[in-house]
C-alpha cells in the first residue's frame, strides 16, 4: 500500500514510520510541517531538517506550512494515497485534526503507536537501536543539562525518575520534551552543529548541518 508519513524527525514520527514499513506499507516520501514557534500540534525545534533523519529509513520530505497541512492533506487523501503515517500517540486532539482532512476518503489513517504504553516506545527505540536526542525541554526536573542527550538505558531510567518524582510523560507525550533521531544501526548524520537557547525554565537545541 502506498503511504505518506507525517515526519517530524522525532522519535514519533521516526518509529512509526519504520513500524509501517515493517508491516508492508511502501512510503512515497515524507510530509514535514513548518510550524509556528511552539506550535499545539507540530515539533518546533529542527523541522526544517527533518530530511536528514527521513534518509536514515531511505525516503524523502517534502515540506509544507502549518498553515496548509489541511488542505496539502485532504488533497493527497484524495489522489491516490492509500494511507497516511502518524506518530501520534494520546494526543485526540492531533489525531482527529489528522483524520478530518481526510474525511470522506478511503484513506487510512495508520498510527501503530495510538495508545500504546509509553515505556514500551521507548524501550522499542532503544531495541531497534534508534538514536534519538533531547533538542527541547520544558518540563520540571529537565534542564539545560537534558539538551543533546541521547535517550538509552541509562537515560531511559532517568526519565522514570522524573517521572516518579514529577510525574511527566515519559515518552513526552504531554511536551515535556521533543527528539531529534539523528541514528539508526550503522547509519549516523554527520557534522551536526548544536545551538542551545535557553528561556526561563525551558530551551531548546537547534541542529544544523
Amino acid at each position: 500500500m502506498k503511504a505518506v508519513a507525517l515526519f517530524s524527525g522525532g522519535k514519533d514520527s521516526f518509529l512509526s514510520a519504520m513500524m509501517a514499513v515493517e508491516q508492508g506499507y511502501e512510503i512515497i516520501y515524507g510530509v514535514t510541517v513548518v510550524p509556528e514557534e511552539y506550535s499545539m500540534m507540530f515539533h518546533y525545534p529542527n523541522s526544517k531538517i527533518s530530511e536528514y533523519a527521513a534518509s536514515l529509513l531511505g525516503f524523502s520530505i517534502k515540506y509544507i506550512n502549518e498553515k496548509d497541512y489541511r488542505s496539502y492533506l485532504g488533497e493527497i487523501c484524495r489522489n491516490g494515497i492509500d494511507a497516511i503515517i502518524t506518530g501520534a500517540i494520546a494526543s485526540d486532539y492531533q489525531k482527529t485534526r489528522i483524520e478530518r482532512a481526510c474525511y470522506d476518503t478511503d484513506t487510512i489513517i495508520y498510527s501503530p503507536l495510538w495508545r500504546k504504553n509509553q515505556e514500551y516506545i521507548i524501550d522499542q527505540l532503544i531495541l531497534r537501536d534508534i538514536r534519538a536526542m533531547i533538542v527541547s525541554v520544558s518540563a520540571e526536573g529537565l534542564g539545560e543539562g537534558d539538551l543533546g542527550a541521547t535517550i538509552d538505558r541509562d537515560y531511559f531510567q532517568h526519565l522514570k525518575y522524573i517521572n516518579g518524582k514529577y510525574g511527566i510523560n515519559i515518552a513526552g507525550e504531554g511536551g515535556e520534551y521533543e527528539t531529534f533521531v539523528y541514528g539508526l544501526g550503522n547509519m549516523e548524520i554527520h557534522g551536526l552543529k548544536k545551538e542551545k537557547i535557553w528561556k526561563n525554565s525551558g530551551g531548546y537545541m537547534i541542529l544544523s548541518t
